[in-house]
């Protein structure tokens, strides 16, 4: 008999990392998986087991685009509350702290976190304390090159490597003093990534820095370096991933992901248009992670949480066992944590998330008020971090009226949208 804590028995697990699917038991033992049973060959003590019968076992879920800096930023929000109880493991917070403002973030949120809470350092040292959008203000973080340090930043990098996981950096008119530095911005946002070492996630939206490569000047995304993460990237605003015509991928969007540039959802309260998703993945161009850009504006709808999002892309179309790597394996290698992190493997600290795939009859909204009929989704119905288990909060309602109304109100301002204006009728 094979003396652990505890063990998980007879569910499917699905391992993406080293392509193991099919049913077995894991056994834990101080915090660490202890062993990996797929053929049924060892006993474990029947006082200490959790049963799986009919759930899938994965690694514990990361959602690699958050923000986390609650209380201390206008968009923070409790992360133990809305990932850790959704069946999210490791949450990396997406630019909320700067160099100057970043030893809040571990002080005071990392380190009284139940969560594993990574981060992408902001370019600007300020981060997200209150910076356009962010605070529903007028201007940016970036307005001025003086808080655009890239040796501070990467000096607070190299100083933190334990958490501080890349750069952050929005590319975008509303936060570069009206687009007037915004080339310049990101020019110094791509140096301090290469400089330190990391990958750079860029925030691209109504931006003066083209998709389609220009001469002399530099794009996004196929001026980012291989391993840089690209967020938002079914967003409908102007500098969208569509050619001009709206119907297919940009080719140099193409040539940007064979360069080896991960795409990543970012939900958030703005950046998900079932338009572009639809268009997007009928041509085959799956998001590489999936990520909510998860905050106080879009906890509550149209976000929700990290198996809401991954719903949606169930509900497209995308392979089961893609989206698991979605949230698993493949944000782990963006963010350069694949030996630690994003895989079931014997000796690792024992994070593990177990989920359900359940019938349902729902309408989920996007960030529009576009909504589709859903007929199954996936669920959280247990997670261990550290060998810890927590408690599951239940799933919210979907839809939230109120977030469906904020979509419509939206609607005007995007550039790619269905023919007609969604309506509550």
């Amino acid at each position: 008999m094979e003396q652990v804590d505890f063990a998980i028995c007879g569910g499917r697990i699905v391992n993406p990392a080293t392509g193991l699917d099919g049913m077995g038991s894991i056994g834990i033992r101080n915090g660490k998986i202890a062993v990996i049973d797929m053929d049924s060959s060892v006993t474990f003590d029947l006082q200490h087991v959790v049963r799986a019968d009919g759930y899938i076992v994965i690694p514990g879920m990361i959602d690699c685009h958050v923000h986390a800096y609650q209380h201390a930023t206008p968009l923070g929000i409790n992360i133990d509350d809305h990932c850790l109880a959704r069946g999210v493991t490791t949450a990396v917070d997406a630019g909320s702290a700067g160099s100057s403002t970043f030893p809040g973030l571990r002080k005071f949120i990392a380190e009284r976190s139940h969560t594993r809470l990574l981060a992408f350092l902001h370019i600007a040292s300020h981060g997200l304390a209150s910076a356009g959008c962010s605070a529903g203000a007028a201007g940016g973080e970036c307005d001025h090159l003086n808080q655009v340090d890239v040796s501070k930043c990467v000096r607070c990098v190299t100083q933190n490597t334990d958490m501080i996981v890349g750069v952050k950096v929005r590319v975008s008119e509303s936060c570069t003093d009206n687009g007037r530095i915004e080339e310049e911005v990101y020019r110094r946002a791509l140096a301090a990534s290469t400089e330190s070492g990391v990958p750079l996630m860029v925030h691209h939206s109504i931006s003066t820095v083209p998709v389609a490569k220009e001469e002399g000047k530099l794009c996004c995304p196929f001026d980012m370096n291989p391993g840089d993460i690209y967020t938002h990237a079914f967003m409908p605003h102007l500098s969208h991933i569509l050619e001009r015509d709206k119907k297919a991928v940009h080719p140099d969007v193409w040539e940007a992901r064979r360069k080896g540039i991960y795409f990543d959802i970012g939900h958030g309260a703005g950046s998900f248009s079932w338009t572009v998703a639809e268009i997007c993945t009928q041509e085959g161009f799956w998001p590489d992670t999936i990520s909510t850009d998860l905050h106080c504006e879009s906890v509550d709808g149209p976000a929700y949480d990290l198996v809401t999002v991954m719903t949606k892309m169930y509900a497209l179309g995308m392979p089961f066992n893609e989206i698991i790597a979605s949230v698993t394996s493949r944000p782990a290698a963006a963010i350069q944590r694949l030996e630690c992190l994003g895989s079931l493997q014997v000796g690792r600290e024992a994070d593990i998330t177990m989920l359900k795939i359940e019938e349902c009859d729902i309408d989920l909204e996007d960030c529009y008020g576009q909504v589709r009929k859903v007929k199954k989704r996936i669920v959280p119905v247990g997670v261990w971090r550290n060998g810890k288990r927590f408690d599951v909060s239940p799933h919210p309602n979907c839809p939230n009226v109120d977030s469906i109304i904020n979509g419509i109100n939206a609607w005007d301002g995007t550039d790619v949208r269905d023919a007609r204006k969604p309506s509550l009728s």
